[in-house]
């Protein structure tokens, strides 16, 4: 039913930018917290970045100051501003996101597919 779709990733030399976009689609009735995660060949999934409904964000240490969260409620879309990206932030991104599908129900969980952001010169 719920859809999420990551764009933006690609090929960046070190201390470059890139931003990353998420669209959710389908039949949502509300949507709670999203957030950015990534994942690295051989590591685990490790969050980046969180923003709750009313805007409240949460950063991994390793991002922090460099990576900004943002989200438009009304386009139901999250977006990941990246800047002095390093070769470490290497990965594949995921959008993930907490939604409603009816009324008053509980959340389910919903990951993009994942988007390959490469940092090297």
């Amino acid at each position: 039913q719920v859809q999420l779709v990551e764009s933006g990733g690609g090929l960046v030399q070190p201390g470059g930018s890139l931003r990353l976009s998420c669209a959710a689609s389908g039949s949502i009735f509300s949507i709670s917290a999203m957030g950015w995660y990534r994942q690295a060949p051989g590591n685990q999934r490790e969050l980046v970045a969180t923003i709750t409904s009313g805007g409240n964000t949460n950063y991994a240490d390793s991002v922090q100051g460099r990576f900004t969260i943002s989200r438009d409620n009304a386009k139901n879309t999250v977006d990941l501003q990246m800047i002095s990206l390093k070769p470490e932030d290497t990965a594949v991104y995921y959008c993930e996101g907490s939604f409603r599908v009816v009324p008053a129900g509980g959340y389910l969980e919903v990951w993009g597919q994942g988007t390959l952001v490469t940092v090297s010169s």
